[in-house]
C-alpha cells in the first residue's frame, strides 16, 4: 500500500447525504477483477436512458473528471461492504474523501486501500464545502496529513483529527498485514518457544490429534 503524507490537487464537490456503495460502483451482470473502474463509478447515475452521458453530472464536467479530494456528506459509503466503492475512486486519482460522517466499513475500506478519510464538524464542512464550490476545480486544495491541516484558496486553514493509530498506518502505508509484520520478530519468538516447550504440536499429523 501506497504510504500518504500530503497531497495537492483538485477537490470534487459532490455534496450529497447516504450516498451509498451501489450507486458509487454498481455491480452489473458482467463484472470483472479486471473491470474499469474509472468506468464504473456512478455508471449508472452518470448516463441516461440512451446510454449517452448527462453532460452536468459532476463526475461528468471536464473539471472532475479525475482529482486528488473528493467533498462530500453525511453516511457517505453506506450499503455493502464492497472494497470497489473505493477502487472507483482511486482509479480517477482521488486519496482522500472528506466527509461529515462515513459508514464504518466503508472507512476502513480506505484506510485498508491508502486513502485519507477525513470527517470535519458540521462547521469545518461548511467553510470547506463553500470553498471548493467556489473554487469550482480551478484552484487546489492541499491534505497534509503530517499537519494534520486542510488548506485551500484565501488562506483557507482547517485542522482534522485522526486517531494516531489510523494517523501511523497511512504514513507508513500499512495495511493489516503490514502492521502484523511490524511484529515478525516476535511472532518468531513465540514459533521458537512453542516448537521447544511443545515439540509434539510441530509434527505433520498434528491436526489429526
Amino acid at each position: 500500500m501506497k504510504a500518504f503524507t500530503r497531497i495537492t490537487g483538485t477537490a470534487i464537490p459532490f455534496i450529497e447525504d447516504d450516498v451509498n456503495t451501489d450507486q458509487i460502483a454498481p455491480i452489473g451482470a458482467g463484472a470483472r477483477i479486471t473491470e474499469d473502474y474509472a468506468q464504473t463509478l456512478f455508471r449508472h447515475r452518470r448516463r441516461g436512458a440512451d446510454g449517452a452521458e448527462i453532460p452536468d453530472f459532476t463526475f461528468n464536467l471536464p473539471q472532475f473528471r479525475t482529482g486528488a479530494i473528493l467533498v462530500s456528506g453525511r453516511n457517505f459509503g453506506c450499503g455493502s461492504s464492497r472494497e470497489s466503492a473505493v477502487w472507483t475512486f482511486l482509479a480517477i486519482g482521488v486519496t482522500c474523501i472528506i466527509t461529515r460522517s462515513f459508514a464504518d466499513m466503508y472507512r476502513e475500506n480506505c484506510l485498508q486501500n491508502g486513502i485519507l478519510p477525513i470527517t470535519l464538524t458540521d462547521a469545518q464542512a461548511d467553510q470547506l464545502e463553500a470553498a471548493v464550490v467556489a473554487a469550482n476545480g480551478a484552484q487546489p486544495f492541499t491534505v497534509d496529513l503530517v499537519s494534520q491541516e486542510i488548506k485551500g484558496p484565501n488562506g483557507l486553514r482547517i485542522t482534522f483529527d485522526i486517531s494516531p493509530a489510523d494517523r501511523t498506518r497511512l504514513l507508513e502505508g500499512l495495511d493489516d498485514i503490514g502492521l502484523t509484520m511490524k511484529h515478525r520478530a516476535e511472532i518468531e519468538a513465540f514459533e521458537q518457544r512453542m516448537a521447544e516447550q511443545l515439540p509434539w504440536s510441530q509434527r505433520a499429523d498434528a491436526s489429526s490429534l
